[in-house]
């Protein structure tokens, strides 16, 4: 595979060099931005020899080529001719997308810290809902209350937590901004309020307002109290700096947050509420069938997060929710019934492979690998499961369906369906067999078009075969199934199969014997050729290419000789982390198609040294 020449047609299918605004790469795949998006072709880049797939994520044009991705750089980088990608004279632009798209990405930001919190909190409250009907747990004993206390506190203090969100959104101090929002919703608002006697900041009246479990007030708090700092920033003297820059920014943001940021912010959060609730008044199927069908489109554009804001405000006042859950739910089953209809149907070995798997995965809740992997590139499957997640949403909105906890609607999730309605977890059933039925019937009747499996490619490999071989944890920490990493290329297995781990130490050694083939500037990603001749990957982090290498540490070198215990690379888990990126590291066997079998240890703690990957050659061909 000619690497070089991959870098020229990919440039001629993305408008031409005087197109690309930005070119960067990581371990595995090139990262662009160009001046004008319309000018890409991206299905004609994704055919291409050598392009293993193509993912727009985080505002950039990713193109996966695997290992060689340096060969690729270096000829589109040769052809622009500028460092870093952009022509000379060329503008980065500030704003891409229109307004519409950033704010979808605030959104995405501010949430993507929040989820866990808001799932654990949700997920405590269908587990008391459960107790609680079957009669295990009174409702009135303390047990129960201190457990709902807990189940509670994620949603009341919201704003506290989307503050920390927020702030890295719009890169500003995370701990004053969770300051702020500790300020609006201080016992004190609460009680004033609930004396109901007007009060004034300066001769300025305040509109008290309960803040609790709120959205919009905050963002936008953030977002002044980003400008308040570099203002405040500019204007201290060095010599006192610590202590006038935090004043100011206290003392400015949030009696402005009290009296005009935060009464306008619920303002916005009611008019919203309010058109919400009368649509669900006048059609209740609107919104679960649109939901349900349109979900996968919602996704591959990135403005799933639209309606997050909504969600979370019904929850945290009413306690459930019929924006987002009940049309997730039809659309994330009817994904995997697609999916797994194509398993069923098709005559390629990999696709079925595939296929079996993701389907099962979006059952439970997970759809990228079903959508990025399957449905979307065989077009009618994802029709079908459009169609069936549309039909199911329509049941689901005619009966009332709510969702009482923020989890990602699946099979896994259905006891966040369990509340005070005993027949809402039998409309969710329902829901789920419609999306089920329907989709799959109307996948088998479209059909997809089946994609010829490589014989020649197949027989013309011939990999030698060999004693079993192990590879070791080159971390220590909690090693997870690789499915759980949250990138589609690493989850889908499209570089190669292997693990994820979760380092509980920033420490990454050397899992065999072998040469370093691949290490970035960056330091986040290093390739190993073993000397028996297993190629191997290891990715810290997701997508911390962006750092630059920032809180990294290397002396490591291509060409290096490493064995098994070599001390790689060091991180910083702590502060990477507090930059909002993931540290779960894949370990991937890039040429694992070498290896049919290849066993990858189960889930759990595991140390440096402790074999975590088994893998056998196939036998030569004779």
């Amino acid at each position: 595979m000619d690497y070089k020449q991959l870098g020229i047609e990919i440039l001629a299918h993305t408008g031409g060099k005087q197109n690309v605004s930005k070119l960067t790469h990581c371990a595995t795949r090139l990262r662009l931005e160009f001046n004008d998006d319309a000018k890409v072709n991206a299905k004609a880049i994704e055919a291409l020899p050598g392009v293993i797939s193509v993912v727009e994520r985080g505002g950039q044009f990713q193109i996966v080529v695997g290992n060689n991705v340096q060969q690729t750089f270096r000829a589109i980088q040769k052809e622009i001719g500028a460092p870093g990608g952009r022509p000379a004279g060329q503008q980065k632009q500030k704003a891409k997308g229109g307004i519409i798209s950033q704010i979808i990405s605030v959104i995405s930001t501010t949430f993507t810290p929040v989820i866990p919190a808001i799932t654990g909190a949700g997920m405590i409250k269908a587990l008391l809902a459960i107790l609680k009907l079957t009669g295990v747990m009174s409702a009135a004993s303390p047990t129960y209350h201190l457990l709902d206390t807990i189940s509670d506190a994620a949603f009341f203090f919201l704003p506290v937590l989307l503050a920390y969100g927020a702030s890295i959104k719009f890169e500003c101090n995370p701990i004053l901004a969770m300051t702020i929002a500790g300020a609006l919703l201080h016992p004190n608002l609460a009680q004033m309020m609930a004396a109901g006697t007007a009060i004034d900041f300066i001769g300025i009246p305040v509109r008290l307002a309960d803040y609790a479990g709120s959205v919009l007030p905050i963002i936008f708090t953030v977002w002044l109290m980003s400008y308040v700092e570099r203002f405040a920033e500019k204007v201290s003297p060095t010599m006192i700096k610590f202590f006038t820059k935090p004043m100011i920014i206290l003392l400015v943001t949030a009696p402005l947050a009290l009296v005009v940021v935060g009464p306008f912010g619920i303002f916005l959060n009611d008019v919203v509420a309010s058109g919400a609730a009368i649509v669900d008044h006048k059609a209740s199927w609107l919104i679960p069938m649109l939901m349900g069908g349109l979900q996968p489109f919602l996704v591959i554009t990135g403005t799933a997060w639209a309606m997050t804001p909504i969600a979370t405000g019904q929850l945290s006042k009413n306690g459930f929710e019929m924006i987002n859950g009940p049309g997730m739910l039809a659309s994330n089953i009817a994904q995997g019934a697609a999916t797994l209809c194509v398993a069923f149907r098709t005559k390629n070995k990999n696709l079925r492979q595939l296929a079996s798997s993701a389907g099962f995965t979006a059952l439970l809740g997970i759809t990228e690998p079903s959508l990025y992997g399957v449905t979307l590139k065989l077009r009618r499957p994802l029709i079908a499961a459009m169609i069936g997640g549309g039909c199911a949403g329509i049941y689901a909105g005619l009966s009332g369906l709510v969702r009482y906890a923020f989890v990602s609607p699946g099979l896994a999730a259905l006891p966040a369906f369990i509340g005070e309605n005993p027949m809402n977890i039998v409309h969710a059933l329902v829901t789920c067999a419609i999306a089920i039925v329907v989709t799959f019937a109307l996948t088998w009747i479209l059909g997809f078009e089946d994609p010829v499996e490589d014989v020649e490619e197949a027989e013309d490999a011939a990999p030698v075969a060999g004693l079993p071989q192990e590879i070791v944890s080159p971390l220590a920490g909690e090693l997870v199934a690789l499915d759980q990493v949250s990138d589609d290329v690493f989850s889908q297995g499209l570089l190669g199969k292997g693990i994820a781990i979760i380092p509980h130490e920033g420490l990454l050694r050397a899992p065999v014997d072998g040469e370093v083939v691949t290490f970035l500037p960056s330091r986040h990603a290093v390739g190993i050729r073993g000397d028996n001749g297993v190629e191997i990957l290891m990715h810290i982090g997701i997508d911390t290419v962006n750092l630059g290498g920032k809180h990294f540490t290397s002396a490591l070198k291509i060409g290096d000789r490493v064995k098994a215990g070599d001390e790689l690379v060091r991180f910083d888990i702590a502060a990477i982390t507090a930059l909002g990126y993931e540290i779960i590291t894949p370990v991937l066997v890039v040429n694992s198609e070498e290896y049919p079998q290849l066993e990858c240890r189960q889930a759990g703690t595991v140390n440096f040294g402790e074999p975590v990957i088994t893998l056998n050659a196939a036998k030569e061909n004779v």
